[in-house]
């Protein structure tokens, strides 16, 4: 989760909300990325989307089963979905996010029938830290 969140606060410094993503294969990162969504404009540049296509490019293959994400916030909707067609073995997130969220919060997406797959889903793990660069970000900006 470390890197996770060096990965968020390059995305803080370079003006993009402050989210951070590490996907690990068999104890090791093979992609990890932060928020770029701002330049290139890129409405789907969330860290977990980026950190999944690097993964899969890494690996050769789309099915990531046998992954773990670290994410340093509660992956919203689009994200969730993402992390359930990549079918992501594990995933582990810090802080929850009640107004975006799509994991325990709003869509639940992994609760639904159509969801093609349910990782194991562990929250809280760097919740601390990972909020406060949130908070901080924010506050500059208001």
């Amino acid at each position: 989760m470390q890197l996770a969140l060096e990965e968020a606060a390059k995305a803080a410094a370079a003006g993009e909300v402050p989210v951070g993503a590490v996907v690990v294969h068999d104890g090791r990162v093979i992609a990890a990325s932060g928020n770029v969504t701002r330049d290139p404009p890129d409405p789907t540049g969330h860290a977990e989307v980026r950190a999944l296509r690097d993964a899969a490019r890494h690996l050769g293959q789309e099915r990531l089963s046998e992954c773990d994400l670290y994410v340093t916030l509660e992956p919203c909707a689009m994200c969730a979905g993402a992390i359930a067609h990549a079918r992501i073995g594990r995933l582990y997130y810090a802080a929850s996010d009640p107004k975006s969220g799509g994991v325990e919060h709003g869509a639940r997406v992994f609760e639904h029938a159509q969801a093609h797959h349910k990782p194991e889903v562990y929250a809280g793990m760097g919740a601390d830290e990972a909020s406060a660069i949130l908070r901080d970000f924010f506050a500059a900006r208001r």
